[in-house]
């Protein structure tokens, strides 16, 4: 079910955005976005400490702006974070591996992907395969975790990694089913498919960003990855003080379900730094949603609660100039 009544911070934190940068930035309609895109709680006092989402945002843009000037093909590649996921390339399809919070979580990240495009690209939701006929890119593919299931759903599906182990074991895995044989694999990054003049329908980036050197870089490159009115979806975490607790703490050291190291808390992106990167790169989110775990049942639920984890969807504006 759909709300109006966050529009007044997302509007508050747009109004914000326009007095850090000279370009207009136009807010989401009120009936598109999900129950509540952000809330004061969600950041918490820990952020006191930081940086604000504006001068972080304006801090990674700069970043980008030097990369840019410095090289003719721009990277947002951090080879520390491929060094850790080549790794431990063998256990992917491991449910009880490191991944495990991946395999846990997929079933309602595809309810969230799966209901969304749904309704962008006007196709029935009950349909076994309501995504024939659209060409989807899933950006840091890693084992095709996520790249499999879209291709069940009829989606013409290019996954691509950094990590060449992950591509083969991603590969080797998707090569056991005729349906998702037909997936395209490739050990490269977004920008070099940019560079390519690759575009899709539908550009996805899951659990990838806080793990890239550049985040507004590499939100610039899947905006270029997307069809105008094309789909971009982006799922992270959350910096707040919950997500430490959480995502560090509690996955890393007390229920070790990652190794330890996996996530760097200052690498994590909030909502509101979110939202802005993709604005900046000509999408604009229109609905966002939390995932939140329940440990009775050992599954994770769509919630309104982003203050750990999340997923933003946007539709990429189609009165580009350039990116």
């Amino acid at each position: 079910m759909l709300f109006s009544k966050p529009m007044n911070q997302l509007q508050r934190l747009l109004l914000s955005a326009r007095r850090v940068s000279s370009s207009p930035i136009t807010p989401p309609p009120s009936c598109l976005l999900h129950k509540r895109l952000f809330s004061t709680s969600d950041t918490d006092a820990s952020a006191a400490s930081l940086p604000s989402s504006h001068q972080t945002v304006q801090t990674l843009e700069s970043k980008a702006s030097n990369k840019s000037r410095n090289t003719s093909s721009t990277t947002s590649l951090n080879q520390d974070e491929l060094a850790k996921f080549s790794a431990i390339a063998d256990t992917w399809w491991h449910s009880e591996g490191p991944f495990k919070p991946l395999h846990l979580m997929n079933p309602t990240r595809l309810a969230f992907i799966r209901s969304t495009l749904c309704r962008h690209f006007s196709k029935d939701p009950s349909s076994a395969r309501p995504f024939e006929g659209l060409r989807f890119i899933d950006v840091g593919c890693g084992g095709g975790l996520l790249s499999e299931p879209l291709a069940r759903m009829g989606a013409t599906v290019t996954g691509v990694d950094a990590v060449d182990k992950n591509v083969k074991i991603a590969r080797l895995h998707a090569d056991m089913d005729p349906v998702t044989s037909t997936i395209e694999y490739q050990c490269t990054t977004a920008e070099k498919l940019v560079d390519e003049g690759r575009t899709f329908d539908a550009v996805l980036a899951l659990e990838v960003i806080e793990h890239v050197a550049n985040p507004a870089e590499f939100c610039k490159s899947l905006s270029a990855l997307t069809i105008p009115n094309g789909a971009t979806l982006l799922s992270t975490i959350n910096r707040s003080m919950r997500a430490y607790a959480s995502a560090i703490v509690a996955a890393e050291y007390i229920l070790r379900w990652l190794p330890k190291g996996t996530h760097q808390w200052s690498s994590f992106l909030t909502p509101e730094e979110v939202t802005m990167l993709l604005q900046r790169a000509s999408i604009d989110v229109k609905e966002m949603a939390g995932f939140v775990f329940n440990p009775i049942t050992g599954r994770w639920l769509l919630s309104d609660d982003i203050s750990v984890n999340f997923i933003a969807y946007g539709t990429k504006r189609s009165d580009l100039g350039d990116i």
